[in-house]
C-alpha cells in the first residue's frame, strides 16, 4: 500500500525577476521522510520551501496538505517581533502549560514562598499537565542553542541568535512536518550533533536545504535536486548521489547530442519543402520543435573553475607575543585570550572550532588588526596579505550590475604572478558560474547563495596569501563548495578555517585552535574526525573511573524552630518522592542501553550527558528526602 503524503507539490511553476526558477514540478513527502533539498544557488530551493510553507504563492500550480498536519518552516533569516522577549518568541504564551509554569515560578519567590495554598495549587496544576517535562524540555533547548537568557530582546540579538530563537521554538512547537532552510547555519558543532541525534532518531517527517554533507548523511533518507526547472528523486544518501547525478547527467548529454543530430536532419528537410505543406509535413514540423526543445536543454554541471594563485610569502608571516584581549560587557570581564603565543609558518592550515561566544572571531580581527589586543602585541610580516572571508553578508549596492562589482577593482587582472596573462572581469565572473546574460543584471536580483560566491571572488582576485574564511560554508551551494574544497587543497598561502561543516575541516585542516571557553585555547595535531575520536577516548576513560558525586556542596536548608515539617515542607516531602522514583527509573533504565554493547559514539555520549544530570539530580533530592524524612 503507497504512502499516503502529508504534503504535496503539483504543477508548481514560478519566475523571479524575469528568471524561470522551476516549471510543473510534481512531487510528495510522506509520513517519517526526511528529504534534502539540494540545487545550485539560484535554483529556487528557498522559494520553493517558501511556497510549500505557504508564504509565497506560486505562478502556477497547488500545494496540497493533509488534514491536520501542523507545518513547521525556518527562514534562512527568521523575521521574529523586536518587541518580545526570547521566551516571548519561543513559546505560547496563552497555552495551559505555560500558565502553569509561569504560576509555579511566581510562587516559588522568595514574597511567596510562605503562601502554602498558592504552593499547592500551582504545584498539583503542574503534575495534572506534566508540565514539569515541557518547563525540563524549555531549558534543555535553550540551554543546547545558547538562549540561557530567554530574558533577553529579540532586538538586541545578532541574525544568528534570531535564527536560533526561530529552532528554539520549532523544537518545541514539534510540528508534524518540518521545512528547514540551511538549519545548521550559525550553530556550533556540538549543537549540530545534538540535532543530529534528535531529528535522525525520531520519526519526524523532514524537508530541508543544506549544505552539511555528514548532516546530511546522518539524517536524509532521500534526496531532492532542482536543476534547471525539474526536480529529481533519488532514494540515496549522499555519496550515492553524486554517482547517480554523474550518470544522469551523461545520459541526458547522450540524448541531447542524438537529439542535435535528428535536429540537424530535420532542419535541412524544412528548408528544401515549398511554404504550403500537407498534414504530414504539418506533423513533422511540430515534431521539430520538439526535437529542438530536447537538444537545447542540457543539464548544468560543474562549470566553475577557480585558479588565483596567491602572492609570494616572506620568511616573517605573523607572530603573536603574549596577546590578551578582554572586554566588558553585562556579565563583567570576559576574556577571550591570555597571554597567547604563536608563530604562523608558510603553509600553514588551521581549523578553528569551539562554542559559540568562545572568542573566534574575535581571534580572527586580531588577527587582521581590526581590533587591538588589551596586552602583548602582533607582528604581521611585510609580504602577508590577507583576505578575510567574514560571516557578515556582503554590502553589495543592489542597483549596481554584477560585472561593475569586479570592474571596480580591475578591467582586467593576472590570477598568478608567475603570469603575465590578463583575465577580463567579464571571464572571471563566467568561471565563478555568473554567465554573460547574468553579469549585466542587478546585484539585487541575485539569491544569497549567488550573492557570497560574488563575494568570494572579490576577495580571491586580489590573491592573497593568508587566507581567513570564518564560515565560508553558509549559504554556498554543494557544487561551490565541492569546487572551492579542490582550490583550497592546493592553495599555496596559509589557511585559517572557522566552520562548522565537519566534512569541510576533515578535508582541509592539518591541525585544530579550539576554543574551550575562559581564555584557553587548545592547539591539537589532527583534524576534527580526529579530535572527536579522541574526545571519546577520554570520555570512555572517565566512564571507568569511579565517581565522586556525592561530593559536591549541598545549600544549606533553613528549617522551622520547632523543628516540625510545615504543610510546604510535608508537600515537597511527597513531591521528592515520587521525583526519586522517575529519577531511579529513568537511571535503571539508561543503565540498560549503555550496557547493551552499543558503539555509536553520538548515542554513548548522550546516554553518558543524561546519566549525569540524573545522577546529580537523584543525589540532590536523595539528600533533601533525608532532612524532610527526619523531621517528619
Amino acid at each position: 500500500m503507497a504512502a499516503i503524503n502529508l504534503i504535496s507539490g503539483e504543477h508548481l511553476s514560478k519566475t523571479y525577476s524575469d528568471r524561470f526558477l522551476f516549471n510543473d514540478l510534481n512531487f510528495g513527502i510522506s509520513q517519517g521522510e526526511k528529504v534534502a533539498l539540494v540545487g545550485k544557488n539560484g535554483a529556487g530551493k528557498s522559494t520553493l520551501l517558501k511556497i510549500l510553507a505557504k508564504i509565497t504563492t506560486p505562478d502556477k500550480g497547488d500545494v496540497s496538505l493533509r488534514q491536520g498536519v501542523r507545518v513547521g518552516y525556518l527562514a534562512q533569516d527568521p523575521d521574529l517581533p523586536e518587541d518580545k522577549t526570547i521566551w516571548q518568541a519561543i513559546v505560547q504564551a496563552d497555552s495551559p502549560t505555560i500558565t502553569a509554569i509561569r504560576n509555579y515560578e511566581n510562587a516559588i519567590l522568595p514574597e511567596n514562598i510562605e503562601d502554602a495554598e498558592r504552593m499547592e495549587k500551582a504545584m498539583n496544576e503542574m503534575e495534572r499537565l506534566d508540565a514539569w517535562a515541557y518547563d525540563a524540555k524549555i531549558k534543555e533547548v535553550t540551554s543546547k542553542l545558547g538562549l540561557e537568557d530567554t530574558q533577553k530582546s529579540i532586538s538586541e540579538l545578532s541574525g544568528g541568535q534570531k535564527k536560533r530563537v526561530a529552532l528554539a521554538k520549532l523544537l518545541l512547537d514539534e510540528p508534524d512536518l518540518w521545512l528547514l532552510d540551511e538549519p545548521t547555519n550559525h550553530l556550533d558543532l556540538a549543537t549540530i550533533e545534538w540535532l543530529e541525534n534528535y531529528w535522525a532518531s525520531s520519526n519526524t517527517t523532514l524537508l530541508l536545504i543544506t549544505h552539511d554533507r555528514y548532516f546530511l548523511d546522518k539524517i536524509c533518507n532521500r534526496i531532492f535536486e532542482l536543476d534547471n526547472g525539474h526536480i529529481y528523486r533519488y532514494e540515496a544518501n549522499y555519496g550515492q548521489f553524486l554517482e547517480l547525478k554523474s550518470e544522469r547527467i551523461a545520459q541526458a548529454h547522450t540524448e541531447a547530442d542524438k537529439a542535435h543530430q535528428l535536429m540537424k536532419k530535420e532542419l535541412n528537410w524544412i528548408r528544401r519543402q515549398p511554404k504550403a505543406r500537407g498534414t504530414k509535413a504539418k506533423y513533422r514540423v511540430e515534431a521539430f520543435e520538439g526535437i529542438k526543445e530536447k537538444a537545447s536543454t542540457r543539464p548544468e554541471g560543474n562549470n566553475m573553475d577557480i585558479q588565483f594563485g596567491a602572492k609570494r610569502q616572506g620568511k616573517k608571516i605573523i607572530e603573536l607575543h603574549d596577546v590578551s584581549f578582554e572586554f566588558q560587557s553585562n556579565k563583567g570581564t570576559q576574556k577571550i585570550l591570555d597571554k597567547f603565543n604563536y608563530k604562523f609558518v608558510r603553509g600553514e592550515r588551521i581549523g578553528i572550532i569551539g562554542k559559540n561566544g568562545a572568542g573566534k572571531s574575535t581571534f580572527l580581527s586580531l588577527l587582521t588588526g581590526a581590533l587591538d589586543p588589551t596586552k602583548g602585541h602582533i607582528e604581521k610580516g611585510e609580504n602577508t596579505h590577507f583576505g578575510y572571508y567574514t560571516q557578515m553578508p556582503p554590502t553589495f549596492d543592489d542597483s549596481m550590475r554584477v560585472i561593475e562589482v569586479i570592474q571596480q577593482i580591475g578591467e582586467m587582472t593576472t590570477v598568478s604572478e608567475d603570469s603575465k596573462h590578463q583575465v577580463s572581469a567579464s571571464q572571471l565572473l563566467t568561471q565563478f558560474n555568473f554567465p554573460p546574460a547574468q553579469q549585466y543584471k542587478n546585484v539585487g536580483t541575485l539569491s544569497g547563495g549567488e550573492k557570497r560566491r560574488l563575494q568570494l571572488l572579490q576577495i580571491l582576485i586580489k590573491m592573497p596569501n593568508f587566507l581567513i574564511l570564518d564560515e565560508p560554508t553558509n549559504d554556498l551551494d554543494l557544487q561551490t563548495l565541492s569546487v572551492l574544497e579542490e582550490f583550497l587543497s592546493n592553495y599555496g598561502g596559509c589557511l585559517i578555517l572557522v566552520s562548522h561543516d565537519r566534512y569541510f575541516l576533515d578535508n582541509l585542516v592539518e591541525h585544530l585552535f579550539v576554543f574551550e571557553g575562559e581564555a584557553k585555547i587548545r592547539d591539537f595535531n589532527g583534524n576534527y574526525t580526529d579530535y572527536r575520536e579522541e574526545e571519546t577516548e577520554k570520555l570512555k576513560e572517565s566512564q571507568n573511573k569511579p565517581s565522586n558525586k556525592n561530593a559536591h556542596s549541598i545549600a544549606p536548608v533553613k528549617t522551622n524552630t520547632s523543628n516540625k515539617l510545615s504543610f510546604k515542607e510535608k508537600q515537597e516531602l511527597e513531591n521528592t518522592e515520587k521525583e526519586i522514583t522517575k529519577l531511579t527509573k529513568q537511571k535503571e533504565e539508561l543503565v540498560t542501553l549503555m550496557n547493551s554493547g552499543e558503539t555509536d559514539y553520538d548515542k554513548i555520549s548522550k546516554w553518558s550527558a543524561e546519566m549525569e544530570v540524573i545522577v546529580d539530580s537523584l543525589d540532590e533530592k536523595e539528600m533533601r528526602w533525608l532532612e524532610l524524612s527526619e523531621r517528619e
